[in-house]
């Protein structure tokens, strides 16, 4: 009987550690606010590192790696069970991620913030330029997305073991395509387990936000001390007009494919030059 109930904490420990809230992206869309607006909740578990990537850059570590990284206790100090969370941003769009999310922890809850995809694709590049991942010009790297990228992606739906910086990294139009990576996620989950926020709502309402992802994760209401933007990414450069005007007919019919799936899409509160997210 006394191995027994010791068998039984320690599984269940090893079932806590893994999260219960994750945010898969999409990548400057205020990924960071969001983390850091909800990490001190108090029944909530955050990674020490946000961005773990496990289920993209180190599935080859196992279940029992991942675990390892959420340190927190599962309980508060009152004895209120808490949920362990984390973000990566490259969860939204790696094709092999919704399944390996799904077969770990079938029962977590997802949240995944959309930005229009315009300024996400300008602040993508922006955000490379800055940590010198990038030496082309905006209109350069959008040519050569696809010779980047594409083979890429094969590779990775063909290889489970491949890991692919250039798809990370250079895919500026192709994470903007929201519906079709939606899609991939709701083969693998259901509706009630996922939440879509509207990234522009995060910085004019981010009190209303989190309120809802707490409702959404079955927490208490609770108030961070801060709700200040984190991990913003301004640049300060403008968008050449015709190259805004090609991503906006590139993005046309994604955006009401959208639209058709969740009933709005970002860009609807209107494109505002070189907006800022984290």
């Amino acid at each position: 009987m006394r191995m027994s109930r010791w068998w039984s904490c320690w599984s269940g420990r090893r079932q806590r550690d893994l999260p219960g809230l994750i945010i898969p992206g999409a990548m400057k869309a205020g990924t960071t606010s969001l983390f850091r607006h909800l990490e001190g909740h108090p029944q909530l578990a955050p990674a020490p590192h946000k961005e773990v990537h496990y289920f993209d850059h180190h599935f080859h570590r196992g279940p029992a790696w991942y675990r390892r990284q959420f340190t927190a206790p599962p309980r508060t100090a009152s004895g209120m069970p808490r949920i362990a969370c984390e973000s990566s941003p490259y969860y939204m769009f790696e094709p092999r991620v919704p399944e390996r999310i799904r077969d770990l922890v079938p029962d977590v809850k997802l949240v995944f913030l959309l930005r229009d995809p315009v300024e996400r694709a300008f602040s993508h590049y922006h955000n490379n330029r800055r940590l010198g991942r990038e030496p082309l010009d905006f209109e350069s790297a959008l040519e050569a997305e696809d010779d980047r990228t594409l083979a890429a992606e094969e590779r990775l739906r063909a290889d489970p073991t491949h890991v692919s910086e250039p798809h990370r990294l250079y895919s500026y139009r192709r994470r903007g395509l929201y519906a079709e990576q939606l899609l991939r996620w709701q083969a693998c989950f259901p509706a009630e387990q996922m939440l879509v926020v509207d990234s522009g709502r995060l910085f004019t309402d981010p009190a209303g936000v989190v309120a809802d992802v707490l409702r959404f994760v079955g927490l208490a209401p609770w108030q961070p001390r801060s709700l200040a933007a984190r991990n913003e990414g301004g640049h300060g450069a403008a968008m050449a007009g015709p190259t805004r005007t090609r991503l906006e007919a590139l993005f046309a019919p994604h955006e009401e494919r959208l639209r058709q799936l969740i009933g709005w899409c970002p860009s609807e509160r209107g494109r505002v030059p070189n907006r800022r997210a984290a």
